[in-house]
């Protein structure tokens, strides 16, 4: 699976930002897919997941009650869309995929492929 991360930019803190994920390949449809993110200096943090079908997601609760994931398996895209944005969620955001027929993961070292990442920036 080939991932590329887009959707990133300069929002105002409250604001609003929809990344997307478009995925190409083989299968997409059998992969669980993550979001995750890297500020400067620290480590890549889980931010959300999301089943194969859809219909199981999980978000760190740094996020969780304004982010929300999705995916569209015809269109092979994922979606993170981000509300009430905050100064902290300032980071670079990763789209990533698990091989096929895996369980959900919270790691990052659960995740075979990776989009090139997309920039996000919120302004106070």
């Amino acid at each position: 699976v080939q991932l590329q991360a887009s959707g990133g930019g300069l929002v105002q803190a409250g604001g609003s930002l929809r990344l997307s994920c478009a995925a190409s390949g083989r299968t997409f449809s059998d992969n669980v897919m993550a979001w995750f993110r890297q500020a400067p200096g620290k480590e890549r943090e889980f931010v959300a997941t999301i089943s194969w079908s859809g219909g199981s997601t999980y978000y760190a609760d740094s996020v969780k009650g304004r982010f929300t994931i999705s995916r569209d398996n015809v269109k092979k895209m994922m979606y993170l869309q981000m509300n009430s944005l905050k100064p902290e969620d300032t980071a670079v955001y990763y789209c990533a995929a698990r091989p096929p027929d895996q369980p959900l993961s919270w790691s990052p070292r659960g995740y075979d492929y990776w989009g090139q990442g997309t920039q996000v920036t919120v302004s106070s």
